[in-house]
């Protein structure tokens, strides 16, 4: 077999060939950033780190100023290029060599049409059709004014510095374009992070933006068409070509690719690997035909990304599998070809400084006037406006974009583009701080539905705190107003669990019998109240793109969001009104999110569920212990000030601290130990509930809201005033209500201290900050202690005062007295006896009666416990003490409403 043997040995001939062009590295003292043709690999790999780290540092700087990642990525390129580092000598011969720069085209090219396909992702047409009354009239203003604008100066533009021989038709065209261009992603970005999406601005600006982008890119496509040809005749063809492809996709194509996806099952469980497969054949394919027939090839991605169906988020699904990949690798080199060819050292003189003043001004004045008349003339207020005008006058990457497609094309020179790239980039800078100025959150409109007049921010909410004061009284301080947090699915049995339990029998205030009018006081008059859940979805805007475009169709997915539905059902099962709100918000405003979403809807009560880091349960041989979570940390994170811990729980934590130092409203946080350890429970549905009483505002609330799910008559409890005290034996006297006396050996809450343990720091996050207290607030809150307590325990049942439901609420519930000089351990060993228990706490992060630090301490070393701090910081040393100790039970953490005195 003769043929086998000289394949066999061409074969190996080939391995050696190509293992020789490999030789020659490093350790054999060669240059590693030396350009080889026909080994390109390692200098785009050094190339890619140099572009990536530049701009993720130029980004940090520019995030803290609420600037979009796009002016960090233009800044990076255009310092790779002549303008700063390329004046290094040797920089741009050994990183960015000519001979490697069409490698670098290539790949930034491919990743460009991939960002145009997202482009089109983005592009909803329904958007436009459900606001064309209201932005057709701003979107073709933003574009005219500006083309016109545009067009005036390409002419003293051309004659100063474009050569003769390019055609000033076609000059004055990519003027126009670059003018009346609107960064639609940009702009999609700003609205989400100023949280505009939900006022009538943000809804007109979004429109318009679509508008203008598809009239834009058409324009763009015109004017290519019209370089590339070399007569009219022949840029004719090219453009009823390109419009009857056109129409070919968005009427046969589109609908072919709407039956595969339900036929494969993509609309339902995301993109199948067929359809994803069909899809990237599809975008390839237009991208070739545009660019065969004269036009770029970018027109063709995008036209392929508008044809995608929206149909069950898969648009959002197919922008999830690309986005990461283009945003960090493609659209950086694409930046980077655009700062090699900008050189603002060319910009040497007065006269060419004084046009580039004047395209930027030109060009904020053509779009700021031009949407702010129009606007103004549809019936917005001159902010509201001038707000739309800022707002559209945003170029981000897309002007970009078509420079570059001019510059290749030769119509612009190096200095005319590197005056448009400078005057894209201030118009970019400028539109996130012109619009925070403008458009202040006291002066936002709502958009409301079905033509009820709309509400500025402040006006919201007034009537319902109206409604709140009618429901809560001194004597009967029962809530009914909650508003639900929903972030993750593992929180939703948390949620579920504190939802069943505030759900006692509504009280009949229309048994109340209104008492003469010379009497005095007068008694205050009730209507009857019915509970109100408002469950609020939190979803967090990332970088992504599918993030904001979750933002600009959020009133579809409330209809559609899994953990929504969930919580509806229950609900609807429960017998629960639930309404549902959905915000999509950068993670540094949760907080500020939830707390004026509960101020808006006027909540007595906020809800949250946290997972606390140590609350993995791991059974050995030897009983149930606490599984340790390893935390892992990026000393970088600690220079540039962004340190969190990566766990779950504690970025949660983080989220809940914030709302506990921001709300206005107060909150109870449900505090789920993630074991079912406690299997001897009974069934049946009923509850007991643990409260061991210290005083403060915390522990007030936390009584009354025992004393409100104890007229749930499945619900009873046991409420423990603790007081630590130096005695031998611990007694528990009970009052006058009480059955019998337990007696409780001192000798069983020894400490068993143990040595050799370190407890570290997770995280570095400021704790709550209350103002700082004084002798008489402190005097104040224990006479508001000792007045709350005897209001309940001291209570008699048979007061002709006492309502019926106070009344079978309170003989539900047993109160005593314990003394003990280890407090904490006290109050576990007694939460111990009872069955199917849940604990009940303030959170005691102000006011508090007693210091727990330092037997807190000897908890978390007697348990081996991780993560202690950030549950103490979170939830206060009280409930953190039951956390570590390994109760099975879950515990609920109240925090008063954060004001002075509560």
């Amino acid at each position: 077999m003769p043929e086998f043997s000289d394949t066999i040995i061409n074969l190996f001939d080939g391995l050696k060939k190509r293992q020789a062009t490999g030789e020659g590295g490093l350790l054999t003292g060669s240059d590693p950033s030396a350009f080889d043709v026909s080994d390109p690999l390692r200098l785009w790999i050094i190339q890619v780190g140099v572009i990536i780290m530049l701009d993720q540092l130029l980004s940090l700087g520019l995030g803290r100023m609420k600037q979009p990642k796009v002016i960090a990525e233009v800044l990076g390129g255009i310092l790779l290029g002549p303008t700063a580092f390329g004046r290094i000598p040797g920089f741009t011969q050994h990183i960015f060599p000519s001979q490697s720069l069409p490698y670098l085209s290539l790949v930034a090219n491919i990743g460009l049409c991939l960002f145009l396909f997202i482009v089109g992702l983005e592009i909803d047409a329904s958007v436009i059709k459900r606001n064309a009354r209201m932005s057709a009239i701003v979107s073709l203003a933003g574009m005219a004014l500006p083309f016109g604008l545009g067009s005036a100066l390409s002419v003293p533009l051309y004659h100063h510095f474009i050569d003769p021989s390019v055609q000033f038709t076609h000059f004055m065209l990519f003027t126009g374009v670059a003018y009346s261009i609107t960064a639609f992603p940009v702009l999609c970005r700003i609205l989400t992070e100023l949280k505009l999406l939900d006022t009538t601005v943000g809804i007109v600006v979004l429109s318009a933006g679509v508008g203008n982008d598809v009239v834009g890119w058409t324009l763009l496509a015109l004017s290519v068409a019209l370089v590339n040809a070399g007569s009219g005749l022949t840029a004719l063809w090219v453009l009823l070509t390109c419009v009857a492809f056109t129409i070919f996709l968005l009427l046969v194509v589109k609908r072919v690719m709407l039956w595969l996806a339900r036929a494969t099952g993509s609309t339902d469980d995301g993109p199948t690997m067929f359809y994803m497969t069909v899809v990237m054949i599809l975008l390839w394919a237009c991208a070739f035909f545009t660019d065969i027939v004269g036009v770029n090839a970018i027109f063709g991605a995008f036209l392929a990304g508008i044809i995608v169906p929206r149909e069950g988020g898969l648009a959002i699904a197919l922008t999830e599998k690309l986005e990461d990949m283009v945003t960090i690798i493609f659209l950086p080199l694409y930046f980077t070809l655009s700062g090699l060819n900008t050189n603002l050292g060319l910009l040497d003189d007065g006269i060419t400084w004084a046009f580039t003043i004047a395209i930027a001004c030109l060009a904020f004045l053509g779009k700021f006037g031009g949407c702010t008349i129009a606007s103004r003339l549809s019936g917005f207020s001159w902010r509201e406006a001038s707000t739309i005008g800022s707002l559209m006058s945003c170029k981000g990457l897309v002007e970009l974009i078509v420079l570059n497609v001019g510059l290749s094309a030769g119509v612009l020179s190096p200095k005319v583009f590197s005056m448009f790239v400078l005057e894209a980039l201030t118009l970019t800078f400028m539109t996130t701080p012109l619009v925070r100025a403008l458009y202040p959150p006291e002066r936002r409109v709502i958009a409301t539905s079905g033509g009820a007049p709309p509400k500025t921010r402040d006006d919201e909410g007034g009537d319902l705190d109206a409604d709140k004061k009618s429901l809560i009284n001194e004597e009967q301080p029962w809530r009914y107003r909650f508003t639900l947090v929903l972030d993750k699915l593992e929180h939703m049995p948390c949620m579920m669990a504190l939802t069943q339990l505030i759900r006692p029998p509504v009280p009949d205030f229309s048994s109340v019998v209104p008492m003469s009018a010379a009497s005095d006081p007068a008694p205050l008059k009730y209507r009857r109240p019915e509970v109100s859940i408002n469950a609020l979805r939190l979803i967090e805007l990332s970088d992504r793109a599918s993030a904001v475009m979750k933002s600009s169709t959020a009133d579809t997915l409330i209809h559609t969001d899994p953990l929504l539905g969930i919580f509806r059902m229950f609900g609807e099962l429960n017998d629960l009104p639930v309404s549902s709100s959905l915000a999509i918000v950068p993670h540094d405003d949760l907080a500020c999110n939830v707390v004026d979403h509960a101020k808006q809807d006027a909540s007595q009560l906020i809800l949250l569920p946290w997972l606390p880091p140590c609350a993995s349960i791991a059974e050995t041989s030897e009983g149930a212990t606490l599984r340790r979570e390893k935390f892992d940390h990026n000393p970088f994170e600690v220079i540039f000030g962004t340190s969190r811990d990566k766990s779950a729980s504690a970025i949660h934590s983080q989220f809940v601290r914030g709302v506990f130092a921001q709300s206005e409203t107060d909150v109870a946080l449900f505090v789920d130990p993630g074991n079912h350890l406690n299997t001897g429970a009974k069934t049946g549905g009923s509850y007991h509930i643990f409260l061991p009483f210290f005083g403060g505002p915390d522990d007030r609330l936390a009584l009354e809201f025992v004393v409100q799910l104890c007229t749930n008559p499945r619900i009873s409890a046991t409420v423990v005033k603790m007081e630590k005290r130096e005695i031998e034996n611990m007694q528990i006297e009970r009052p006058s209500t009480a059955h019998s006396d337990v007696k409780v050996d001192t000798n069983s809450l020894a400490l068993a201290h143990q040595q050799g343990l370190t407890i570290s720091s997770i995280i570095a996050f400021p704790d709550t900050v209350y103002g700082q207290t004084n002798t008489q607030m402190r005097m104040q809150s224990e006479t508001a202690d000792s007045i709350i307590w005897s209001r309940y325990a001291g209570r008699n049942l048979s007061d002709v005062n006492t309502t019926g439901l106070l009344r079978a609420a309170l003989s539900r519930i047993d109160f005593t007295n314990l003394a003990s000089p280890v407090p904490l351990h006290a109050a576990i060993q007694r939460a111990s006896m009872c069955q199917r228990v849940l604990v009940v706490t303030g959170r005691s992060k102000r006011l508090a009666v007693e210091d727990h630090h330092a037997e807190l301490k000897d908890l978390v070393e007697e348990h081996r416990a991780v993560g202690h701090e950030v549950m103490s910081k979170t939830i206060g040393d009280v409930a953190t003490a039951f956390v570590v100790s390994g109760c099975p039970s879950a515990v609920v953490v109240l925090q008063a409403a954060n004001v002075e005195m509560h």
